[in-house]
C-alpha cells in the first residue's frame, strides 16, 4: 500500500486513533503534536489530567500513552507508512513520552519497524472495557497463544493466572478495593471522574454492576455509602463463577518499561477484540505500593506486574467517551 497524503483528514484519523486508547478512569492524559519538518508525531502527557493520588508517580498515565503508541502504529501503517517510534527521546522533556516518525514503508509492506500485523485499524474503534459479567466459556488456547506472543513482541510478558494463584490476585484486588472505600481523597478522585456529559470520565451507564457473590472485586467508583447525584449503590449481578485473569509484567520497572508495557496491552486488548473476547483492567492492587509488591511475588512469577486483564465472553457494554482529534493535538511549538 501507497503511503497516503498527511492532509488534516488523515491526521485527524491518525489522532482519533491515538485517543481511542484506554486510560485510567478515562481521563484521556495525552496531547500530540505534529513536527511538519520531520513528519513525526509527539505523543506528550497532558498532566492536567493526572490522577493525584490514585497515580502519584504516573506509571497508570504512562501505560496510557504506550497504549496510545500503539494505536498510533496501527493506524500509521494501515494508511501505508512505517512508524518509527522512539521512547522518552528527550531527558529535557520529560513530558514528552513517545514520537512516531511517519516513514515510507518496505516494498513487502511487513514494515521495518514492527509493524502490528495482521492490520487492526478497524478494531481499534471496538474496543473498550465491559465490566459485565461474562459467560463460563472458556478461551480457546490457540487464542491465549496469540495475546501470549502480542505482548512478547513488546518486550512483555503475559500468561493466564490458574485458579490458585487467580484467587490470590483476586484477593489483593478486593483489598486495594477496602482500601479506596476508606481513602476519602481516593473516594472524591475517582467520583468526580463519573460524568455524563463531556469527553472524559465513565458514564454512569458505563459503570457495570457489582458481582453478587464477591468473586470479582470491579472498582466501585462511587464507595460504600449511597449518593443521591451518583444514583446510590450499583446493582449486582452474579459474575462468573472462575474468571480468566491474565497477568502482563516486564522484566524491569522502568518509563520505558511502563511505555512498553501499555503498547504491548494494547495489542492484547485489540487482539482480543477481534476475537470477540472481552475485557476489563483490574488495577486497583497496582495502586497501592504494598499489594503491588505482592503481585510481583517472585516465588509465584519473575517481573514486575503491570496489568491484570479480566478475559471472556458476554455483552460488548457501554463505550465511554473520546475527546475530539482536534482538542488532543496541540499546534504549537
Amino acid at each position: 500500500m501507497q503511503p497516503a497524503t498527511l492532509d488534516a483528514a488523515i491526521l485527524e484519523k491518525l489522532i482519533s486513533a491515538a485517543v481511542a486508547a484506554p486510560s485510567m478512569h478515562n481521563t484521556q492524559p495525552w496531547r500530540y503534536r505534529l513536527n511538519p519538518e520531520t513528519v513525526t508525531l509527539e505523543v506528550r502527557a497532558a498532566l492536567d489530567r493526572a490522577l493525584r493520588y490514585a497515580d502519584p508517580m504516573g506509571r497508570a498515565l504512562t501505560v496510557s500513552a504506550g497504549a496510545a503508541v500503539f494505536n498510533l502504529r496501527v493506524a500509521v501503517a494501515h494508511f501505508g507508512w512505517d512508524p518509527v517510534v522512539q521512547l522518552l527521546p528527550y531527558r529535557s522533556q520529560p513530558d514528552l513520552l513517545a514520537t512516531v516518525r511517519l516513514t515510507v514503508a518496505s516494498r513487502d509492506g511487513a514494515g521495518r519497524h514492527g509493524d502490528p500485523h495482521p492490520d487492526l485499524y478497524d478494531v481499534i474503534w471496538r474496543r473498550h472495557s465491559s465490566r459485565s459479567p461474562f459467560s463460563g466459556r472458556r478461551l480457546p488456547p490457540r487464542v491465549l497463544c496469540e495475546l501470549t506472543e502480542a505482548a512478547r513482541a513488546h518486550g512483555a510478558t503475559l500468561w493466564p493466572a490458574d485458579p490458585e494463584e487467580t484467587a490470590r490476585l483476586l484477593r489483593l484486588t478486593a483489598e486495594a478495593e477496602r482500601r479506596a472505600a476508606g481513602d476519602p481523597r481516593r473516594l472524591a478522585e475517582s467520583r468526580d471522574w463519573i460524568r455524563d456529559t463531556g469527553p472524559y470520565g465513565i458514564p454512569t451507564a458505563a459503570l457495570g454492576p457489582r458481582d453478587a457473590t464477591g468473586r470479582v472485586p470491579m472498582r466501585d467508583f462511587r464507595g460504600p455509602l449511597p449518593d443521591a447525584r451518583q444514583g446510590g449503590d450499583p446493582p449486582a449481578a452474579e459474575f462468573e463463577s472462575h474468571p480468566t485473569i491474565a497477568v502482563l509484567a516486564t522484566d524491569q520497572d522502568r518509563r520505558t518499561d511502563w511505555l512498553r508495557a501499555g503498547q504491548a496491552l494494547e495489542h492484547v486488548l485489540l487482539l482480543a477484540t477481534s476475537h470477540a473476547v472481552r475485557a476489563s483492567l483490574l488495577h486497583q492492587a497496582l495502586e497501592w505500593s504494598d499489594l503491588r509488591w505482592a503481585l510481583n511475588d517472585e516465588h509465584r512469577a519473575p517481573g514486575h506486574v503491570q496489568m491484570l486483564i479480566r478475559l471472556g465472553y458476554g455483552p460488548v457494554g457501554p463505550a465511554t467517551p473520546r475527546g475530539g482529534a482536534t482538542e488532543a493535538l496541540d499546534r504549537g511549538h
